[in-house]
């Protein structure tokens, strides 16, 4: 069973930063698809970002994340980060992070953790 937690969100300023942590125990799979997802109250969820598995992991970004957010995860196949700055009012959200397990296809979901982009 895997589980999913998320920390470091939190108040930022417009134009500031913030780096999202996502837990995952027990580990990462080589073969696991992982992504950030943000949903804000009376909007639909959205992907934020996605890593691709493979020996060299790609990465995809909605459009006005590209170039403000980065995607990884670290060597030790512990945790996905999600990377932010130059933030605006809009990225506003509870910002979660999903796994989809390359050897089962169950898509597991963290609780999400608040973001919240405000002067």
């Amino acid at each position: 069973q895997v589980q999913l937690v998320e920390s470091g969100g939190g108040l930022v300023q417009p134009g500031g930063s913030l780096n999202l942590s996502c837990a995952v125990s027990p580990s990462i799979v080589r073969s696991d698809t992982l992504s950030w997802y943000r949903q804000s109250p009376g909007n639909q969820r959205e992907m934020v970002a996605t890593m691709t598995p493979g020996r060299t992991p790609t990465t995809k970004y909605i459009d006005s994340a590209k170039g403000r957010f980065t995607i990884s995860r670290d060597h030790d196949w512990k945790f996905v980060t999600l990377q932010m700055k130059d933030l605006e009012p809009e990225d506003t959200a509870t910002y979660l992070c999903q796994l989809i397990s390359g050897l089962s296809g169950k898509i597991s979901w963290g609780q999400g953790t608040q973001v919240t982009v405000s002067s």
